[in-house]
């Protein structure tokens, strides 16, 4: 069966690969997003998927579906179905009907929850010990698609959303291949969503990551984790609240619950900073955070201690 793979991030190139290298499938062309600004230059760059296409020696297309004439591309191809993994573009129903088999998303989550764009940050900010990946028949309502096929992961008790995607990303390709392969034999039965436990995963965003420390120790520790590497937590941070000094970004890359150890300082008010010769402490609505890995702004990511011993802080120091 020859398909169109459509992505564009680093978590879609395993299910390229894979599909590329699948008996009985042929990718015979790569949908992505257009090459984008990135870096300080602000220099066009390739999607991930582009570069892993262009390497494979699979023909790249990153024209718009919404656009007219888009269609009329995807007929030249001569595909009967296509797998999408995080392309990041909505698919319109004459788009959908144009592939006689049918376009099929690997979803990073146990649909039907965490519908939406950021299913495993949200599933780590929610504290779940568990989720997992589906492969649906996409259809115009988001993630409402009918389920081929599902798996299962757990979920570290310190892993990042990065983390958990990019372990997700190699544990679903060979999920997506089996149920492209069910679709090219005529084998696949999907089944309809359940009505009930729908929850949704908005996106993620700057504001959203912006940290205070008002709330329990766990939540924040889940905040940030769900958070990296983006957009990555951040925090306003003052050197000595006590002087006029305008407060700075302070990015958070790593922190975890400081727990009992004989050395955290007690009772400290939820974002008071407290330094040792090895140790960055910050107060919460409950127990202290240990600051691991930060980013000042301006500066380059380091260690916390390393970065406390060079800021100064005062009797006051402040993270908000």
């Amino acid at each position: 069966m020859r398909i169109l793979f459509c992505g564009t991030p680093e978590v879609a190139v395993p299910s390229l690969k894979a599909l590329a290298d699948a008996d009985g499938i042929e990718v015979a062309c790569v949908l992505t997003r257009p090459d984008a600004p990135r870096g300080r230059g602000r220099r066009l760059t390739p999607s991930p998927v582009k570069v892993a296409a262009q390497e494979l020696g699979i023909p790249v297309i990153d024209g718009n579906p919404r656009d007219e004439g888009f269609v009329d591309e995807l007929a030249a191809l001569n595909v009967e179905a296509a797998a999408v993994v995080a392309y990041g573009r909505i698919l319109p129903q004459n788009v959908l009907d144009a592939l006689p088999k049918g376009w099929y998303n690997l979803h990073f989550s146990l649909l039907p929850q965490w519908r939406g764009a950021a299913p495993a940050q949200r599933a780590v900010w929610s504290g779940q010990p568990s989720t997992g990946a589906t492969v649906f028949r996409i259809t115009l309502g988001m993630d409402e698609g009918p389920i081929l096929l599902q798996n299962h992961t757990d979920i570290g008790d310190r892993e990042t959303s990065g983390e958990l995607l990019s372990r997700m990303a190699v544990s679903g390709a060979p999920l997506l291949v089996e149920a492209m392969r069910s679709v090219a034999d005529g084998t696949a039965r999907p089944i309809e969503q359940a009505a009930d436990g729908v929850t949704v995963a908005d996106k993620i965003r700057t504001d959203d990551a912006h940290v205070t420390f008002d709330a329990p120790v766990e939540t924040i520790d889940r905040q940030i984790r769900a958070c990296t590497p983006d957009p990555g937590a951040w925090c306003l941070f003052t050197a000595d609240a006590a002087t006029d000094a305008e407060p700075s970004t302070l990015h958070i890359l790593a922190a975890a619950p400081a727990g009992d150890a004989p050395n955290v300082p007690a009772d400290l008010a939820p974002g008071e900073l407290k330094a040792g010769k090895r140790n960055v402490w910050v107060g919460t609505g409950t127990t202290p955070l240990e600051l691991l890995e930060v980013k000042a702004q301006g500066k380059k990511a380091m260690q916390a201690a390393d970065w406390a011993r060079g800021a100064r802080l005062g009797s006051e120091a402040r993270c908000a």
